[in-house]
Parts: structure tokens; sequence; C-alpha cells
């Protein structure tokens, strides 16, 4: 049976799918209509609380940035990814108030 090399010019994988059609996400906006929206979620995290903050009209690296500055206010960990950011426990007002300092149109979603 011959051996496989990793080819440095691979085009397609099974996880990402055709890779010539793939974009830098430094560089690739999202695009979102209306505001950003701030959402307390229980769901699949066994009881545990956490705000998520999606619709954001930006990339994956400033995403990344705004994450880490909203985990700081808040002094909480959480994660950003698929452009939404989970931050641990209920700090809706916090990041409502942050989020409308940076100049977003935020609203509260949900209940």
């Amino acid at each position: 049976m011959p051996k496989r090399s990793s080819e440095p010019n691979m085009v397609w994988s099974s996880s990402d799918g055709d890779l010539r059609k793939a974009r830098d996400p430094k560089t690739v906006k999202r695009a979102t209509s209306g505001p950003v929206k701030v959402r307390r979620e229980i769901a699949g995290r066994k009881g545990k609380g956490v705000t998520t903050v999606f619709n954001l009209p930006l990339n994956d690296n400033e995403i990344r940035d705004l994450a880490a500055k909203l985990k700081k206010r808040c002094g909480v960990g959480g994660s950003a990814k698929d452009g939404v950011i989970e931050l641990q426990g209920d700090h809706r007002d916090t990041v409502i108030a942050a989020l409308q300092a940076d100049g977003y149109d935020v609203v509260r979603a949900g209940g």
C-alpha cells in the first residue's frame, strides 16, 4: 500500500470542504442586519447561565478582541466562536452598557 504524503497544495479537506474557495477569516465581515443582541441562555449548559452577544458586524479577530474586553470588564471567563461571544454568568446589564459606550446599537433579546 503506498504511503500518503501531506500535500502543501491541498485543495479539499473533509472538515473544511473546498479550500480554494475559503477566505481569510480576518478579512470577512459578517453580514448582519439590525442591532447587536444580548441574551441570557441556560439551554444545554446543565442549568448554568451564560450571557451571549450575537449579530455583531465584526470579523473573527475583532470579535475575539471585543470578547477579551468584555470578559475583563465583567471579571468572568468565556469564549468567542462562530460570531457569538459567550460570557459565564448573567452580565446583560454590564455588557449592554459597555457596548453602548462603544457606539453599538444594542437590544436585550429573549425574555
